[in-house]
């Protein structure tokens, strides 16, 4: 059995089992198909003491991001997200040339690149090394390693510290939370602030966004278990902020429990009641998440079998890793979802992980002219749709899968 990778508690609470799949990011090149293909446990559980909900079968992190095929900047609405961030955090804490900012998991730049033409110092940590050397290109100085514990003390032994420290969705990506969250503290400056994005569990639970899952995301974090985890660790949270990226997100700032500068804002007390309120403390609301996710899936291969039988034709757009969770789960192949489409050069010429369903670039949706555009990163609808638009000029119709099944037109 395994124990809560928190607080060292019996895992026995499971809450969802997505079966056997393969890496949500490991796309296959077309001499892939005739291979094996690998596929591992994809359930999850809560922690029926800290209340922290994680996978039960922990992959290797360097299987996972020793190269890497998601590069943010090909999202528009992404980096507009933080390049907003930015202009926020430098004029609420009066930033200049003096500060030190730092980026985990810092991918291609997307965000460094803001504070860079402040004249802010940046550095970002980013473990792919294929990513990384594209920030690189950029002129942001990045190093390819992965953030724990021995990296913070390497950076410290070089006199770096840092009075921004960002992490943007890497929270449920480290198998080894009290490494991570050590080493934030290590690294930390003693007027520092943390900021952590992640998608927020309440809305992951309400809204069934259970595609979230896959094997890179260890944890599926709430502010109730992040200000415990911090808390352990000498980190406190003195505001937090709700963000509507990735479905509904929370942006945390912490500090040094013992820094005293930074009052607590009332958000922390009202959204921690809110969860509350919401039953994250309660093992029913978890049990109950199934359920919902199975209509989600009833809902999808029902339009699919309707939309074949009328003769009408399905596609995809985008091949995100959430994308492949919801397609394996429906078990799903090219013969439902003829091909999807990527704005990503990395992604295009491949094939999804389990499904094979070959990537092509944007174009090949107004070549061949299909009825419906299955929208697989659907936090991403509007910005998709308005790119989209002339789709509508042949009848085409945009499906949202998530929270529950939408066609648009």
């Amino acid at each position: 059995m395994q124990n809560c990778r928190f607080c060292k508690t019996p895992l026995k609470q499971k809450v969802l089992d997505l079966g056997e799949t393969p890496y949500a990011n490991a796309y296959l090149k077309a001499e892939d198909l005739k291979k094996t293909e690998s596929k591992f446990p994809l359930n999850v559980y809560v922690c029926e003491s800290c209340f922290l909900m994680q996978l039960g079968y922990c992959a290797d992190p360097k299987d996972l991001f020793d190269s890497y095929s998601y590069f943010s900047s090909y999202s528009t609405s992404w980096v507009k997200h933080a390049a907003l961030y930015v202009e926020i955090m430098v004029h609420r804490f009066v930033m200049d040339a003096s500060w030190q900012v730092i980026e985990i998991a810092s991918n291609d730049g997307y965000l460094l690149q803001h504070f860079l033409q402040k004249g802010i110092p940046v550095l970002g940590i980013e473990p792919a090394q294929n990513v990384a050397r594209v920030a690189e290109e950029k002129g942001i100085p990045t190093q390819a390693v992965y953030f724990n514990i021995e990296t913070a003390k390497n950076l410290t032994s070089q006199g770096i510290k840092a009075d921004v420290l960002i992490g943007n969705n890497v929270l449920a990506h480290v198998p080894d939370i009290n490494d991570f969250v050590a080493s934030l503290k290590h690294v930390l400056s003693h007027r520092g602030v943390v900021t952590m994005e992640f998608p927020h569990l309440k809305k992951m639970l309400e809204c069934n966004e259970f595609d979230t899952i896959y094997h890179e995301h260890f944890f599926y974090h709430s502010l109730t278990t992040v200000s415990k985890i911090f808390a352990a660790h000498g980190l406190e949270i003195f505001d937090v902020e709700e963000l509507l990226t990735h479905g509904g997100s929370l942006r945390v700032f912490a500090k040094h429990q013992a820094f005293k500068n930074y009052s607590t804002n009332p958000s922390v007390a009202r959204i921690l009641k809110e969860e509350e309120k919401a039953g994250l403390k309660r093992l029913a609301t978890y049990q109950q998440f199934s359920e919902k996710v199975a209509l989600v899936k009833n809902d999808l291969l029902a339009f699919l079998l309707q939309a074949k039988a009328e003769g009408k034709t399905v596609v995809g757009y985008g091949a995100p890793a959430k994308g492949n969770t919801l397609l394996n789960y429906c078990q799903l192949d090219s013969s439902a979802l003829e091909f999807t489409v990527d704005k990503s050069p990395h992604k295009q010429g491949f094939y999804l992980p389990g499904t094979h369903i070959p990537i092509h670039g944007p174009e090949k949706i107004f070549a061949t002219k299909p009825d419906y555009i299955l929208i697989l990163p659907w936090n991403l609808r509007q910005e998709i749709m308005k790119e989209m638009q002339a789709v509508r000029e042949w009848g085409g119709q945009f499906v949202v899968p998530i929270p529950h099944l939408q066609v648009l037109s």
